[in-house]
């Protein structure tokens, strides 16, 4: 499961670009709340504490408890805009979201055993990485952090396919229900380039 984060906000009364560059000097980051067919909330949050969030790698794929004015709020982090140069977040966006009604989320796939694989080590190939991401099916609480799959005995020639993948509790694939059986990782063996061919070629034809 995904680890659950906390950020501190504050209701902001004003709008307009001219309330939200205040609240930029002063440090803060104009927000909204939105979704769940509730009207949306404009807050502010502290710039400091959204950036060590976002510091954290998983901000995008965790649940966030949104405290506003001491009343806490689940929510998923939708988007943050960013200054062009600076990088400091701008804006952000959060979605609304309850405990009972499932979400569909994109969490990082992680390869268990890349190195000492069977066909890479013993045989010589190379493991290509055919997802980054994976969509998956749950209920905020089960959201997991990330996706892990073993390709420790993976040999050359052979791919792991979602169908063979071991879930975390209460999460479901969001490609399988869909009936698409995609393969997220395999092993071949180095394709040799048209160049590398002409000079084998060539010191062949050398006495």
């Amino acid at each position: 499961m995904s680890e659950q984060l906390t950020l501190s906000a504050e209701a902001r009364d004003r709008a307009g670009k001219g309330a939200s560059r205040a609240l930029r000097r002063e440090g803060r980051v104009p927000a909204v709340i939105y979704g769940n067919n509730e009207e949306p909330q404009s807050i502010h949050v502290e710039e400091k504490l959204l950036s060590k969030l976002l510091g954290t790698g998983h901000f995008f794929n965790s649940v966030v408890m949104v405290e506003v004015n001491g009343k806490a709020v689940r929510t998923l982090p939708k988007d943050v805009a960013f200054h062009p140069v600076t990088d400091r977040p701008l804006h952000a966006d959060f979605l609304r979201v309850r405990n009972d009604q499932a979400i569909r989320m994109n969490v990082p796939v992680h390869f268990k055993g890349a190195e000492i694989a069977v066909g890479v080590k013993t045989g010589g190939g190379l493991l290509e990485h055919l997802v980054n991401e994976i969509e998956v099916e749950c209920l905020p609480q089960n959201l997991p952090e990330f996706i892990e799959v073993d390709v420790t005995q993976l040999n050359v020639g052979e791919s792991v396919h979602m169908s063979e993948l071991t879930l975390p509790e209460g999460v479901e694939l969001v490609e399988l229900k869909h009936g698409n059986d995609a393969a997220v990782a395999a092993i071949h063996l180095p394709r040799i380039s048209a160049a590398d061919d002409a000079g084998d070629a060539a010191e062949g034809g050398e006495e």
